[in-house]
């Protein structure tokens, strides 16, 4: 299984540079693609973000909403409920990972969850999340 973050899925619903990766990685596998509540909630947050940023439009917000709905309703993408583990997990990595990474609350929790969850791989487009999965010995994308 593999966990999709924000930024990947972000890039499957609205054109941006990361999209042809992300089209790229989605199609490159067979393996169930997974995301959490979180990652859900991070994803239309982002959308509300550009409109707020005069990025995009309403209109656009809706669709990629949507699109991500219908994603899930498909199939493609398996919903998960953010298990309460994941925040066990995500202290016992911050001890480790924070103080040689720096990483983000927010992404070590993106991290612990996809390990609660049983993936075994993250896709990611950021950097510090790339590096903080693979340290978590998780799988992890080629960044483009």
């Amino acid at each position: 299984m593999i966990y999709l973050d924000p930024s990947v899925l972000v890039s499957m619903h609205i054109h941006d540079a990361n999209t042809p990766a992300a089209i790229t990685l989605v199609r490159s596998t067979n393996e169930a693609l997974l995301m959490s509540s979180l990652t859900e909630f991070e994803t239309v947050n982002a959308f509300n973000l550009r409109v707020f940023r005069n990025e995009m439009l309403l209109i656009n917000r809706d669709n990629a909403v949507r699109d991500l709905d219908n994603d899930v309703q498909s199939g493609l993408l398996a919903l998960m409920p953010l298990p309460d583990s994941a925040f066990v997990r995500a202290k016992v990595l911050a001890r480790t990972l924070t103080t040689t990474i720096g990483v983000r609350a927010v992404d070590l929790l993106h991290v612990a969850t996809a390990l609660e969850l049983g993936a075994s791989s993250l896709f990611t487009f950021d950097q510090k999340q790339h590096r903080t999965a693979r340290a978590a010995g998780l799988v992890v994308n080629l960044l483009p």
